[in-house]
């Protein structure tokens, strides 16, 4: 197995895995955190080993190291495995994913914004979806006609702020996520809802499915429902962890306990409520952009950039939707038809929000 992302929350759960089912890593791809991957090298033995700076070869514990993104590239072609996760973030994932399928790897994906700046570039039937809500739909699907999928949030840091709050709100309280603990980018992204229309363009992608929308769960139990065409609704309930959707993605099928059963009484009452505009101004292109999927590359570039600002504290929480929105709006023409195109327009919206900031 090559395992792109290693030192991430995705990576550690998956490495546990590996553990569980007796599996071989090939590879680990890592970013900085020196010091955890060098355990990680000294437990699971990989032949080749990857991570972001050069600067930090001479501090990794291997003989085998390579460097930066042409590195990656370079460890997934020399790798005898057939098995990429990809759990890398941001829009550096998108090219291990195209070099994946290039080669006739399966992929398993964690890396969302593969899907949403090149979703129609990629083999969609041969993605592995590492996601809880594309899992949970996934697991619900049975052959019957679909009219339509919802997909479930949580609600991010600020879902019971006051409105006239969140404009004060602090870089801290932004990634004190409810629920779980996650990277700081993806916990912002939960905070904005950005990353749930993501995660609505990655499902348009996998499952062809034209009517998608989502709403706020807020003890995170119910991931999906899918609502088929004679009325009926079938909802996917696990408990919030990764591992689940991870286990099927390595072993294909799993058939013995991997998380503990919801204890729906403990539960008590679930709490469903509208995704408000209010409160995630960025909600109001969602519908636009399932429509257009080809604008997903704006998107994610912009985001990357206002997320960045604002860890930086440069701009406040609501700023990041208003630039977002402008860089859409100002894009909203583009119509890429391959990958050297995505690179570009990725540039192009970066220098546009740059002179936004």
């Amino acid at each position: 197995m090559i395992l792109l992302g290693s030192t991430g929350s995705i990576g550690v759960n998956t490495l546990h895995l590996v553990k569980k089912f007796a599996l071989h890593v090939e590879v680990l791809v890592a970013g900085k955190n020196i010091k955890l991957l060098n355990k990680q090298i000294e437990e699971f033995k990989p032949k080749y080993v990857c991570i972001a700076d050069k600067a930090d070869v001479k501090s990794v514990k291997h003989d085998n190291v390579f460097y930066g993104s042409e590195g990656i590239l370079e460890v997934i072609n020399r790798a005898k495995s057939d098995l990429v996760v990809n759990a890398l973030v941001g829009f550096a994932g998108l090219a291990p994913s195209v070099e994946t399928q290039k080669l006739g790897k399966r992929l398993a994906l964690a890396n969302k914004e593969s899907l949403v700046v090149a979703g129609n570039l990629l083999d969609t039937s041969k993605i592995i979806p590492i996601d809880s809500e594309h899992f949970g739909l996934k697991y619900l699907l049975n052959g019957k006609k679909v009219e339509s999928m919802t997909i479930t949030a949580s609600g991010g840091s600020f879902r019971d702020t006051p409105l006239e709050k969140l404009s004060s709100m602090s870089v801290a309280e932004a990634l004190n996520h409810p629920n779980w603990k996650m990277g700081r980018k993806i916990t912002i992204d939960s905070a904005t809802m950005t990353n749930k229309i993501f995660e609505l363009l990655e499902a348009k992608w996998l499952y062809d499915c034209e009517k998608l929308d989502a709403l706020i769960e807020t003890k995170s139990i119910i991931h999906a429902f899918v609502n088929f065409i004679d009325g009926s609704t079938t909802a996917h309930i696990a408990n919030a962890d990764m591992k689940l959707p991870i286990s099927f993605a390595l072993k294909g099928e799993v058939n013995e306990k991997i998380l503990p059963h919801v204890d729906l009484l403990k539960v008590g009452n679930i709490e469903f409520k509208k995704i408000e505009e209010s409160r995630y101004p960025i909600w109001e292109i969602r519908e636009d952009v399932v429509k257009n999927p080809q604008l997903g590359v704006v998107l994610n570039a912009a985001n990357e950039m206002s997320v960045a600002s604002f860890l930086n504290g440069e701009i406040n929480i609501l700023d990041i939707a208003k630039i977002n929105k402008r860089a859409y709006r100002h894009f909203g023409a583009i119509k890429p038809k391959n990958l050297d195109e995505i690179f570009e327009i990725d540039k192009e919206v970066r220098k546009f929000v740059k002179g936004d900031l």
